[in-house]
């Protein structure tokens, strides 16, 4: 008769995976003479999900400082808020300009 000799057990090798958060993206509209203040409100309401108050603060950055943060998001939700607001402001005939910059 033969005997089946039992091979030690080999260790399991785990593959250990890093999880990285996504990147995140900065999006900003940009300040121009012609677009009215009430209607970038409604976009940071509309788009964004801003309070009225939250709004107008917003607004008024964009107004002084040339430049204002509307939210912060993975790419593919900063890339289609800055398409949606950008053909939004084209739809309505506004030079309004939304942008996104890598946080």
């Amino acid at each position: 008769m033969v005997s089946a000799r039992k091979s030690p057990q080999q260790p399991v090798l785990e593959r250990q995976t890093q999880v990285r958060e996504p990147h995140l993206y900065r999006v900003c509209l940009l300040n121009d003479d012609y677009t009215p203040m009430d209607y970038v409100v409604r976009i940071l309401r509309e788009f964004f999900h801003k309070s009225q108050e939250d709004a107008e603060r917003i607004m008024m950055e964009v107004h002084l400082q040339g430049k204002g943060t509307c939210g912060i998001y993975p790419f593919d939700l900063a890339e289609t808020k800055v398409t949606l607001v950008t053909a939004d402001a084209r739809q309505h005939q506004h030079p309004l300009r939304c942008t996104m910059e890598k946080e």
